[in-house]
């Protein structure tokens, strides 16, 4: 998992913070990108696990937190994601706790909606690297 979370968060740019305290990213995931290997020969599809990763992956961006994700409360997929396409994604988390929150995200490309998210994830302060 690792190699693919590193993937990611190479296909990751322009993460910002709104106004209304959700966070945005775009995404573009080339050709070559691990996700999309035997997803599926000869017409590649982004992999709804992916997606879900991404948004883990921006939440740690953001939050400078580790972050673990506990459940897939909602996963709806609206359209398919080639190679190449941008995304963009737009995140809100809800805490519940100190240590839990909701996160829901809306993914869209070229404003048609390609999915919604709805996680409940972990959140841990980052630990010190030892010098």
């Amino acid at each position: 998992m690792n190699v693919l979370v590193q993937e990611i968060k190479q296909c990751m740019s322009h993460l910002t913070e709104t106004d209304e305290g959700k966070v945005t990213a775009r995404f573009v995931f080339p050709e070559d990108f691990i996700g999309f290997q035997g997803h599926f020969p000869g017409r590649p599809v982004l992999p709804g696990v992916c997606k879900i990763q991404a948004v883990v992956v921006i939440l740690e961006t953001w939050l400078k937190k580790r972050v673990r994700l506990k459940e897939i409360i909602l996963a709806k997929f609206f359209s398919p994601v080639s190679c190449g396409e941008e995304l963009f994604f737009e995140c809100l988390e809800q805490m519940e706790s100190g240590k839990e929150a909701i996160v829901k995200a809306l993914i869209t490309s070229k404003g048609k909606k390609i999915a919604k998210l709805q996680l409940r994830v972990s959140l841990e302060e980052e630990k010190q690297r030892a010098q």
